[in-house]
């Protein structure tokens, strides 16, 4: 006899679907271990983990270039996210309203902005504007563009939002006397925030991501500052894996950071 769709998707597991779990599970970690044992012995054989390649970062000068550009890429990330955050919001704003003079010019930046690749983006303001007699620092180069292409992103987050507020929340602060902004900003707003803090995370660390567009514009960020000493002691594996612990640090710092906004709904 067949089980119900519920039962399927949301039951709790039967002993041989645990066990089934179980097998795959340690299955799919052999696999992978196996697969980093062949990749470690890779690079064993192309000399990428001799001594040699490894001791310059015992050096403090090494340490501190790399956090050199690591601040770089927090300065150019926080500063896109603060540019993503807020033009997302304003962004949102517009495509909710009701005049259309206000709507459709929204929805079309909005497209525009997440339809164009944000490397495009940085070429115009490196290649693009100068030209025009627009003078930007490499900082804004990459910052600007950054911010630019999130906020499109980030608005349609929003919405997503404040869509999944029921709207009993909205009825019931209009029958208090609230006006329509006071209603956005003071109940739904606030609520629509809850929901989207994964979604808003994920962003969040794709614009840590995309801070490393910086060697176009040579802004001295973490991954530029990483090919330097790639190209000075010819060390690619031990740049690369060591950039990549902290870039992992970072993000994972941004999601700690995002659980107290995310926490449980009262």
């Amino acid at each position: 006899m067949s089980r119900p769709l519920e039962d399927v998707l949301f039951a709790a597991p039967s002993p041989r679907a645990r066990t089934v779990t179980r097998v795959a599970s340690v299955t799919a970690a052999a696999a992978l271990l196996v697969l980093a044992a062949g990749i470690v012995a890779r690079f064993h054989d192309a000399g990428q983990l001799d001594r040699r390649f490894w001791e310059f970062f015992a050096w403090p000068t090494t340490w501190s270039f790399l956090a050199k550009g690591l601040l770089g890429t927090l300065a150019s990330g926080a500063m896109a996210a603060v540019i993503a955050l807020t033009l997302g919001l304003v962004l949102l704003v517009g495509r909710l309203a009701r005049a259309r003079l206000v709507r459709w010019p929204s929805i079309a930046l909005i497209e525009f902005l997440r339809g164009t690749p944000t490397l495009l983006l940085i070429y115009v303001c490196f290649l693009v504007l100068p030209s025009a007699g627009i003078k930007l620092s490499t900082y804004w180069m990459l910052t600007l563009p950054v911010g630019l292409s999130t906020a499109a992103v980030v608005a349609e987050v929003y919405r997503a939002g404040v869509l999944a507020v029921p709207r009993g929340q909205a009825a019931a602060a209009r029958s208090l006397g609230l006006t329509e902004a006071q209603v956005f900003f003071l109940v739904v707003f606030p609520q629509a925030l809850r929901y989207i803090v994964p979604a808003l995370v994920a962003q969040l660390v794709i614009v840590v991501k995309d801070t490393t567009f910086g060697y176009v514009v040579t802004y001295g960020e973490l991954m530029q500052n990483a090919k330097v000493l790639i190209a000075n002691y010819h060390a690619l594996v031990p740049v690369y894996l060591v950039v990549a612990v902290l870039y992992c640090l970072v993000n994972y710092a941004i999601s700690r950071a995002s659980k107290r906004l995310g926490g449980p709904m009262h």
